[in-house]
């Protein structure tokens, strides 16, 4: 939600860009964890889901860079956000090395 909040001040014309793009991936992070604690009797397609979240993530933390380089986030929040994020990042990466815990 940080990002939908964050992207709200992103210029018109990244709308159906950059804007599209971040919080598409990031909304995917949450969706493919759903989707994969739902086939978690099966470990490998809950790996493989948790994968998936793990680089939906990863491909928001581009979108952050390219939102920092453009300037329409500050530093500070890019700090913030992308810190998020690779805790994320070990969160996903912990439940793929140990499936069998969820």
């Amino acid at each position: 939600m940080e990002i939908f909040e964050i992207s709200k001040s992103f210029p018109p014309e990244e709308k159906y860009s950059l804007t599209d793009q971040i919080r598409r991936s990031s909304r995917s992070v949450c969706a493919n964890i759903v989707e994969g604690f739902r086939k978690r009797r099966y470990p490998a397609q809950f790996v493989y889901k948790i994968s998936d979240s793990d680089a939906e993530n990863t491909e928001t933390q581009v979108w952050l860079d390219y939102a920092l380089a453009c300037k329409y986030i500050e530093q500070g929040t890019w700090d913030d956000l992308i810190a998020k994020g690779e805790e994320v990042g070990r969160m996903l990466n912990h439940m793929m090395e140990n499936p069998e815990k969820y």
